[in-house]
Parts: structure tokens; C-alpha cells; sequence
């Protein structure tokens, strides 16, 4: 089915090439990193990405297509397998990385194989990354870094990971910063578990000790890190909130079919309770395919703000209205507070345990707050918030 809008010869060029890949290796039999890998290598990973770096230089609009057949072909889903990696390194990597990091890196993270974190927050700096201390200190071709980072989705399993640290105390606090890939194994790396209500440790705190980072594995110049983090942080709004799913997917799909399970069809009330939602969460689909189709290449977007602002108060809204259906039900929880550290994020296998952890979207990628104001200044045009720190010296800021 033909793409509004694009070149046909580059449509027919992508749905060759998922023809070609599809036929030579077949997704129910053939290894999910080695189909990925394959995939990877006919540029279908990110379509609009370089040639030679899992794309194409091709319309992004493309990737819904790519998908589309592949899901439907019973493909592995990439994002599933390493979703901070996928969704936030990758982006910041292809704009920011060099040739030779984009050579060793994007691959492995594409297939899985190499899972990838993500270090920005710490104990003191959470909606204000900028403000952040973790610093970075130059030593010849290497870096030594210190400090600690919290709330690390899959640190635990994380082979490397992008980390911002200050290596100018004197500058403003946006501009003394650096990115660097961190490797997780590395010495002076100590990763701990943060457990949740859910009884999991999907998030980490991670100290860091003297760790050396050579030169070579640095994103972007020297004080340029705010600028390459922003990349981060608008993909990971897109990755938390822009995923477009099929129509009567996702959460209101556990509630529909809790909705059938609990007798609840003949009941007026929750009928209308459930259309309201419904409605909201086809319009939600749509808006943030409308904004996927819309963006460009490069840095999204305010629109990645408001697909995960939307997404966060709905899925809470959807959550609460299942368990509120379950009855008594609904204060069990069957998988038990293991205390485990799982090896992928946002597990909603069961309604109860996707009504607790769904409650942390409001907060992680940026509060719902952070979004009202980000939307507010840069899409309303509204005055942003008195900053008094802003052409500060980080050095001379108080902090607590």
C-alpha cells in the first residue's frame, strides 16, 4: 500500500528491500539478532538514518511501512529489546557520533546483542539535568569521571550507556558540558538497584569513581553537551510517549478485555466510562502518528512533549478504571513482589502490576509539569519561568 506524499521510486526501493530481507530469512525460524542484524544491514533499522549506519537517508515516514510488514510478518520488535537504546542513543549517536563510534556501536545496539542506559539525572538534578555534578576531568587522551547517576532504566544490564558531566565549573551551567559513551563494565562503574512499588528494579543509581573514558569516546565537542543532550531528551519524550500502536492496542486493549471479563457489557455507566477512554486513546494514536509523519529528520520537536504528556495522565486514567472493574480482584497481584531485577522495562503482563508501574509516566522523560512548560514556551509562545541562574557561573549557584 502506497505512502502519501513520498517518491515512489523510494518506496519501491524500501518495500524491495523488505521483500529481499523476508525472503532470505524467514522471522519465525531464523534468530531474532540475527534477523535484526539482517535488517539492519539493508538499511531498514532507521530508514532515515546514513547509508552504512542501518538506514537509507530515506523519508522517515518510510519506517511505518518497514514496520508495518515486518510486525506482520512476525519479526522481532528492536524497540522491545533494548528501548533506551533504540529510542534515545541511536538518535543522539547518528547526529553526534563519529564515523567510527556509529561503525562499532549502532549495529550490536540495533540487534540487541549490546544493551545501552542512559545517565543524565542525579540525586540533585532530575528536571534540572543542566544542573547536574557529575564531572568530568581531562588527563591527556582520557577523561576521569566521578559523581553519581540515578534513576538508570536497565543499568543492570546495560553494556554502555550516554552520560552528561560538567567539565567547566566556571561556565554557565548549560554550557560547562560534556557527553560521553560510558562503558558499563569499566572500572570505578558501581550500579545499584532502585526497587519500585512493583516489586522490581528496572531503574538503578550508579556511582562512578575515577572512571577513564578515552578522548575518542566523547559525543559532540567539549562544552556542546547540553546541546547534544537535548537530542536525548526530545527522542526519549517521542520513544516514552510517541509509539504509535494499532488501533484498540495497548492499555485499552487490557481494558476492553477486562471490561468483557467482569460482565460489565449490560452496564451503562462503565460503558461510557470505557468510550470516553476509548476515544481518548484513538485520539492519542492519531496524534502522534500525525506528528511522527510530520516530523523531520534531526532533533524532534515540542511535539514529543505532547504526545508523552497525553499518554501519561491517559494510560493512568485507563489504569484505574481496569482495577477499578476487577473488584476485589483488582488488590491482588498475582506475579508477587519478587524483588527481581528484570532484564527489560515496562512489563505490564498483568493488570495489577501495569496499574503500579504505569503511575511513574507522569514522572519519567520529564514531569508532566517540565512538558506544560516546555509546550507553554515553545509552542503557546508563553513567557518561560524566571531563571536566575542562567548566566550564573556553575560554581557560584547555591545548592542544596
Amino acid at each position: 500500500m502506497a505512502v502519501t506524499g513520498l517518491d515512489t521510486t523510494e518506496e519501491q526501493r524500501v518495500q524491495s528491500l523488505i521483500d529481499e530481507l523476508l525472503e532470505e530469512h524467514d522471522p519465525k525460524t531464523t534468530p531474532a539478532a540475527q534477523f535484526l542484524g539482517a535488517q539492519y544491514d539493508r538499511g531498514l533499522a532507521w530508514v532515515h538514518f546514513p547509508e552504512g549506519a542501518g538506514g537509507l537517508g530515506a523519508s522517515p515516514k518510510l519506517q511505518n511501512v518497514v514496520n508495518a510488514r515486518l510486525v506482520g510478518a512476525g519479526a522481532p520488535l528492536p524497540y522491545g529489546r533494548n528501548p533506551i537504546g533504540y529510542g534515545m542513543c541511536a538518535p543522539t549517536m547518528v547526529v553526534h557520533a563519529s564515523d567510527s563510534q556509529k561503525q562499532r556501536y549502532l549495529r550490536p545496539l540495533f540487534t540487541g546483542e549490546e544493551i545501552w542506559c542512559q545517565l543524565f539525572s542525579e540525586p540533585g538534578a532530575g528536571s534540572d539535568v543542566a544542573s547536574l555534578s557529575t564531572r568530568a576531568v581531562r588527563d591527556g587522551d582520557e577523561w576521569l569521571l566521578s559523581g553519581q547517576k540515578v534513576w538508570t532504566t536497565l543499568a543492570h544490564v546495560a553494556r554502555f550507556g550516554i552520560i552528561i558531566a560538567r567539565t567547566d565549573s566556571e561556565q554557565p551551567k548549560h554550557k560547562g558540558l560534556t557527553m560521553f559513551v560510558l562503558d558499563m563494565h569499566a572500572p570505578g562503574v558501581d550500579v545499584r538497584p532502585l526497587v519500585q512499588m512493583t516489586g522490581e528494579a528496572e531503574f538503578n543509581e550508579v556511582y562512578l569513581d575515577d572512571v577513564r573514558i578515552l578522548d575518542s569516546e566523547r559525543l559532540g565537542d567539549v562544552g556542546d553537551g547540553w546541546r547534544v543532550s537535548l537530542t536525548t531528551l526530545m527522542n526519549e519524550r517521542v520513544s516514552i510517549g510517541g509509539q504509535v500502536a494499532p488501533r484498540n492496542g495497548g492499555l485499552i486493549a487490557v481494558a476492553l478485555k477486562t471490561w468483557d471479563n467482569y460482565g460489565e457489557r449490560n452496564n451503562p455507566s462503565t460503558r461510557n466510562e470505557l468510550m470516553d477512554l476509548w476515544v481518548g486513546a484513538e485520539v492519542n494514536r492519531l496524534t502522534n502518528m500525525r506528528a511522527a509523519q510530520n516530523r523531520v529528520k534531526g532533533t524532534p520537536g515540542p511535539e514529543g512533549s505532547v504526545g508523552k504528556l497525553a499518554m501519561a495522565e491517559l494510560n493512568k486514567r485507563i489504569m484505574s478504571f481496569v482495577v477499578d472493574l476487577m473488584g476485589a480482584d483488582g488488590m491482588l497481584y498475582p506475579p508477587g513482589y519478587t524483588m527481581s531485577r528484570p532484564a527489560t522495562a515496562m512489563d505490564l503482563s498483568h493488570p495489577q502490576k501495569a496499574f503500579l508501574r504505569v503511575q511513574a509516566n507522569s514522572i519519567e522523560g520529564g514531569t508532566t509539569h517540565i512538558m506544560k512548560n516546555i509546550l507553554g514556551e515553545r509552542v503557546l509562545g508563553l513567557p518561560g519561568e524566571p531563571r536566575l541562574d542562567k548566566d550564573k557561573p556553575w560554581s557560584e549557584v547555591p545548592r542544596s
